[in-house]
């Protein structure tokens, strides 16, 4: 893994689906070291925002840097020397082992045509260490479970050695032991390695637990951004997802736990 981590910065950034607005003057900025969720209900943004600095939308407006440089100027290869990117489902069609799948991870770093060397290998079996999958190596990635293949692209990304790691919603499908294990380690890659990472999440807790920042996106906008006590409260909450969401602090931890009402619940708290 890197040394040392860059920075991420969106500058008014807009993005379009053909007629369709997705982002509007969004700006933000994630330092090395960080660790920053991107919230919001469904349609809002959150994934656009994670693909524009990947690099897979390049026809945005405004600015999208990576460690200072634009990113629709930079060639993915170059890109993905630094930023590594981990979407919810990525579908890989041919029957690679496991270990294959972990060892693409490398070809950013690859000179032409040169094949992977023992070092890549090790480097790439030290990742599906690091997220508790060693046995998977010589498995066929088809046959994995959905939380296995999660597991198993993370370890990709990871064997990138990346200073930056961008996650839309990666653990999704993970049981709670395997998840807490994932975002544990996303933490210490921030603190060991100082990589930025900014994470697409849907669960407000986990966003608690492991942000430093957040950001609040509604309709593709900014509707709250800065630390995470000061995002996730009820009138933000209720405003961008239009449901009654209890915000309390957990008494073990000092984090915030969110909590939404159910109708019967609001029913009888005379919400509705």
């Amino acid at each position: 893994m890197s040394e040392s981590g860059i920075r991420l910065e969106l500058e008014r950034l807009s993005f379009d689906y053909g007629t369709q607005p997705a982002l509007a003057d969004v700006s933000l900025v994630v330092e090395p070291g960080e660790v920053l969720g991107v919230i919001g209900p469904n349609g809002s943004g959150k994934s656009t925002l994670l693909r524009v600095l990947a690099g897979h939308l390049r026809g945005y407006r405004g600015s999208a840097r990576v460690g200072g440089r634009e990113v629709r100027t930079l060639p993915p290869r170059e890109l993905a020397r630094s930023l590594a990117f981990v979407e919810q489902e990525q579908r890989i069609a041919a029957p690679f082992r496991v270990l294959e799948v972990v060892l693409l991870g490398r070809h950013p770093h690859l000179s032409g045509l040169a094949f992977e060397s023992e070092r890549d290998r090790e480097i790439a079996l030290a990742a599906l260490a690091r997220v508790g999958g060693q046995d998977l190596a010589g498995r066929n990635i088809l046959n994995l479970s959905a939380g296995e293949r999660q597991r198993a692209l993370f370890a990709m990304a990871l064997a990138q050695e990346p200073r930056a790691l961008l996650l839309d919603e990666a653990g999704s499908f993970l049981d709670i032991g395997h998840l807490v294990a994932m975002y544990d380690l996303v933490r210490e890659l921030a603190a060991e390695q100082r990589v930025a990472v900014v994470a697409v999440l849907h669960d407000l807790n986990l966003a608690a637990e492991y942000c430093d920042r957040l950001v609040l996106l509604r309709g593709g906008r900014v509707a709250a951004q800065g630390p995470t006590r000061e995002v996730l409260t009820y009138t933000h909450l209720k405003a961008a997802y239009g449901t009654e969401i209890y915000v309390d602090v957990n008494d073990l931890t000092g984090t915030l736990v969110v909590t939404p009402l159910s109708g019967r619940a609001r029913r009888a708290l005379k919400l509705e």
